[in-house]
């Protein structure tokens, strides 16, 4: 396909495996039996996924309890919770209806990942006949973990920060080397570092430039060939089918964001409600030359929040307009958002979790025809 197409990273959990976890979590079974049920999820995922024709597939995240914290717990409730955390931390985000996800709390050092991301592409890829990608989660996330105005005792923020880019790095190195043809970095908080929400004590502090320097402290360290493959999420988050910053202006996000040297940018659009003007600023700020390697700009065509699934027709018209702003050559399309980063979602806009795993399904087919209709349109 002449125009690049993947998805975000995780797709809904059946009902039967949120079961599991929190039978887990309760004690009733083995980590072992929760294993097996996470296997079978991955399997089908990455089937009915190659299915849809997606030339990149991945394990929809079905053994991660959430985007942020697979690194740091073995499930959302906390049960295997890592060394030096504790599970008081700060809010992650409050969402439009009224939830809100929390992160643990560091309390010592030194900051060390309890699982990364290549364990999942080593168990994955066995079960893939197409190239695989793995989403990581970004260090702007994970500095969330150290108290806003404290010291950690014995642990200074600036070693812990170096700790952490060096764990990043590594998660990120290693998925390729356990065959990962893609990484992306997940980066929903950079469009929520935009807001000041006063119930949420982070966002009001200014930290978007230094999220950019930390996730660059990354970045940089790879060559600029490395970088083509190495791609960066942003959206206005999804979870329980609400969002947590789609209130904030793109204006006061793209152009910092596009200063990160990665290859491409996953970007939250099928929701906006001024699809063009984004696409104006995409094209206005993207970079042909981010030290060495070109911007290619993913747009979003599929809303994971909304049962309706989007016709190719739909998603081939977004994709030619976008292409009156953004150079063909580095355009691609992608959904909004992960289906379900976190483990735990009962989808309640779908009517359960196995319903909206069905419709994933669909949406993914219909964003590989569009595309491929766009591409044809465009005479790539």
């Amino acid at each position: 396909m002449a125009l690049p197409t993947e998805n975000v990273g995780s797709l809904p959990r059946s009902s039967t495996l949120q079961a599991t976890i929190a039978d887990y979590d309760a004690g009733r079974i083995s980590h072992d039996e929760l294993a097996a049920a996470q296997d079978a999820a991955c399997r089908d995922s990455i089937r009915r996924m190659e299915a849809t024709g997606s030339p990149i597939v991945s394990d929809g995240e079905q053994r991660e309890s959430s985007f942020a914290t697979y690194p740091l717990t073995d499930t959302l409730a906390g049960t295997g919770l890592a060394e030096n955390l504790a599970a008081d931390g700060q809010y992650f985000a409050i969402f439009t209806d009224g939830h809100h996800r929390q992160l643990p709390r560091l309390t010592g050092g030194p900051f060390r990942y309890q699982t990364y991301a290549a364990e999942f592409v080593a168990k994955a890829l066995p079960m893939a006949a197409r190239p695989l990608k793995q989403a990581v989660i970004a260090p702007s996330m994970l500095a969330l973990l150290y108290p806003l105005d404290e010291d950690v005792p014995g642990y200074k923020r600036d070693r812990f920060l170096e700790d952490l880019c060096d764990e990043c790095e590594k998660d990120i190195r290693q998925c390729f080397d356990a065959g990962a043809a893609r990484v992306s970095i997940d980066f929903t908080e950079g469009r929520l570092a935009c807001r000041n929400d006063p119930r949420n004590p982070w966002t009001g502090r200014g930290m978007l430039n230094h999220f950019i320097e930390l996730n660059n402290n990354v970045l940089d360290r790879f060559t600029a060939e490395e970088r083509r493959n190495i791609g960066i999420h942003t959206c206005p988050g999804g979870d329980c089918d609400a969002t947590h910053s789609a209130d904030v202006d793109y204006a006061e996000l793209l152009p910092s964001m596009f200063r990160m040297n990665a290859g491409y940018f996953l970007i939250q659009l099928a929701s906006e409600p001024d699809k063009e003007r984004v696409y104006r600023l995409i094209g206005e700020h993207s970079r042909d030359d981010a030290n060495g390697v070109p911007q290619v700009c993913f747009i979003g065509v599929i809303n994971p929040q909304n049962p309706r699934v989007e016709t190719p027709s739909e998603i081939c018209d977004d994709l030619l307009l976008a292409a009156e702003f953004i150079p063909p050559a580095r355009l691609g399309s992608t959904d909004d958002c992960g289906f379900s980063p976190f483990s735990i979602d009962v989808k309640p806009k779908h009517g359960s979790p196995d319903i909206a795993r069905d419709i994933a399904f669909e949406k993914i087919a219909a964003r590989i025809a569009g595309t491929g209709m766009a591409a044809q349109h465009l005479g790539l």
